[in-house]
């Protein structure tokens, strides 16, 4: 197979929460292969402070934007604003999201449509905001943040898992909708990754010997062993592959 099935050259992304964490690994291997990458954040100087870092080390056009994600005015602004500086939006990977750990009977309703409305809601804003521009040029790879949890539970993880269990579903709506138009919806389901939203489990030593305990290698994952996949399912090497579930998450979910 030809590395030039992998070229994301002369192509777009948007990334939403694309300013840390995972987001910025996603942005910083999209550009790596070539693309121009638009980056969005709810503060607008902490999008542009990452498209700056980034657009020094990438010969490609990053873009830092600010966006409400629960906020469909705001997304379709973005979503112009974006096709106006780039051209055109051909991957969009729906990136941000929230966790808010506690036990079920102590979970507050606000704290649910936190999780559930970024999540779970603000993909579908984006996504269908996103999606006729796609439509038109009959092209678009669609890539929405996941989770392993998204498949097995976890205790004190209740809006979260269901969010992205929903997640998954709806990505698989929106293959079955869209792929006449030649645009492919994929999710990924990460297990535990260092990243900073996972810092309070990290930093707890019962809590994180749970996890090592259900992990087979042993360890958290990296964000940049992520890079790869996102590559993949945003270039023309993932093109016969849509509404698929990628785990990837060190083997938690094989027992």
């Amino acid at each position: 197979m030809s590395i030039n099935l992998f070229s994301l050259k002369g192509r777009t992304a948007l990334v939403t929460g694309g300013c840390q964490g995972l987001g910025l690994e996603f942005a910083r291997a999209l550009a790596s292969a070539g693309a121009n990458v638009a980056i969005t954040s709810r503060d607008v100087e902490k999008a542009e402070s990452a498209a700056l870092v980034l657009s020094s080390q990438y010969e490609t056009n990053i873009t830092g934007h600010a966006v409400d994600v629960l906020d469909a005015g705001q997304i379709n602004g973005l979503v112009d604003d974006v096709i106006s500086e780039h051209g055109s939006i051909d991957i969009l990977i729906n990136n941000a999201g929230v966790n808010v750990r506690k036990p079920l009977l102590e979970y507050d309703e606000e704290s649910w449509d936190l999780v559930q409305g970024t999540n779970l809601k603000a993909p579908f804003l984006v996504a269908k905001a996103v999606a006729p521009h796609m439509i038109k040029q009959r092209y678009g790879r669609i890539i929405n943040l996941a989770s392993m949890l998204g498949m097995v539970g976890l205790a004190e993880r209740s809006a979260y898992c269901s969010s992205k269990g929903g997640l998954i579903q709806l990505t698989k709506v929106m293959a079955l909708e869209w792929a006449e138009y030649n645009i492919t919806a994929n999710a990924i389901c990460p297990g535990p990754f260092a990243t900073e939203l996972n810092q309070v489990v990290i930093n707890n030593p019962e809590a994180n010997q749970f996890f090592m305990d259900h992990l087979p290698i042993k360890r958290w994952g990296k964000p940049d062993e992520l890079a790869g996949l996102i590559i993949y399912l945003a270039s023309e090497a993932s093109s016969f592959m849509t509404g698929s579930s990628i785990v990837i998450d060190g083997g938690w979910t094989v027992e």
